[in-house]
């Protein structure tokens, strides 16, 4: 089966090929004969003058990827392309932030249903954003808190206390990514009110605070999933003077294994992610026991993964993404 793969990404002149799993997903699919265009999520265009279906069409162009240090892709002319006739599958791989140009998005795609396959199903990124789906898991969480006041978070920092757990929190955006702006805040709270200030000025949605956990000094696992299976998993260790282990970030990955506990976490949710079309997820546990993202947008780890475990997590996905295209 040779299928024509449209990879909505991130500019590719840009991207880690040592470690990026977009790119490793592009190189599995080529050594299958897969044929590749790449095109920017802001190119997508929607038109109803095209019969009552509509088409839905980006600005892409072909191209073929290889792992060379600067000399990594090689891309023809740019056209217009028809995301249902001159395509079978769309890769959604850009980035966050999950906003509303992300969403909009989803939406559009979500038009090619029963057409061309497009992985993750786009309805269900759009309704299960990394910190807000892993709240239907929440006998797996950290206590969790999601608000926008300062007098309900120093409330959640006095409840932890009482429980005993640690007072330190950690507070990070909703809709975040990568690491990015999760700060800890200490017990006697010298730094909250800033931070609340910053966070209601940056984004409009609330914000999630948890207990800081100290087993976060030994790794946050990341645990790949493949239509519901458990693919593999890395332990990311936080680097120098850090407490946030993401890879993008500056930590760094061992090998490990899966805790009977997290064994449990990935059989519980397996069933649910297979059902909703997330055929990539990433979830992210830390001591063990605790879950606190599934990720769906943009999950990343395979590199890695595969490296320790000597696994080809690229090869599976696109096992499981060709099997789903057959069954259309």
């Amino acid at each position: 089966m040779t299928l024509r793969i449209a990879v909505q990404m991130d500019p590719i002149e840009s991207v880690n090929i040592a470690g990026d799993s977009s790119f490793a997903l592009m190189l599995s699919a080529q050594a299958r004969g897969h044929e590749l265009f790449h095109y920017d999520v802001r190119t997508l265009a929607y038109d109803t003058n095209e019969g009552a279906a509509g088409k839905l069409t980006c600005w892409g162009a072909p191209i073929t990827v290889q792992r060379v240090e600067g000399a990594h892709y090689v891309r023809g002319e740019y056209r217009l392309i028809d995301l249902v006739k001159d395509i079978d599958v769309v890769l959604m791989r850009q980035d966050p932030p999950f906003d509303l140009g992300y969403i909009t998005a989803t939406h559009l795609l979500e038009r090619l249903e029963g057409q061309t396959l497009v992985v993750n199903d786009p309805a269900s990124v759009r309704n299960a954003p990394e910190k807000v789906f892993v709240l239907d898991y929440a006998r797996f969480m950290p206590p969790t808190f999601i608000a926008r006041r300062i007098e309900d978070v120093k409330r959640f920092q006095a409840q932890m206390v009482d429980k005993g757990l640690p007072g330190d929190l950690v507070v990070k955006p909703l809709h975040g990514n990568g690491g990015k702006a999760i700060f800890r805040v200490p017990e006697d709270g010298s730094n909250l009110g800033a931070l609340v200030e910053m966070f209601q000025n940056a984004w409009v949605e609330p914000f999630m605070v948890q207990p800081f956990l100290p087993g976060v000094a030994e790794g946050d696992k990341r645990i790949v999933l493949v239509d519901g299976e458990v693919a593999g998993a890395i332990n990311r260790k936080p680097g120098e003077g850090e407490f946030r282990s993401n890879l993008a970030v500056g930590g760094s990955a061992e090998a490990c294994t899966l805790s009977s506990t997290e064994e449990e976490i990935c059989a519980a949710m397996g069933p649910e992610l297979k059902a909703r079309g997330l055929v990539f997820v990433g979830i992210d546990v830390i001591g063990g026991k605790w879950l606190t993202e599934i990720n769906v947008t943009s999950p990343t780890g395979i590199v890695a993964i595969d490296k320790f475990n000597g696994t080809d997590t690229g090869a599976r996905i696109w096992d499981a993404i060709e099997a789903r295209h057959a069954a259309m």
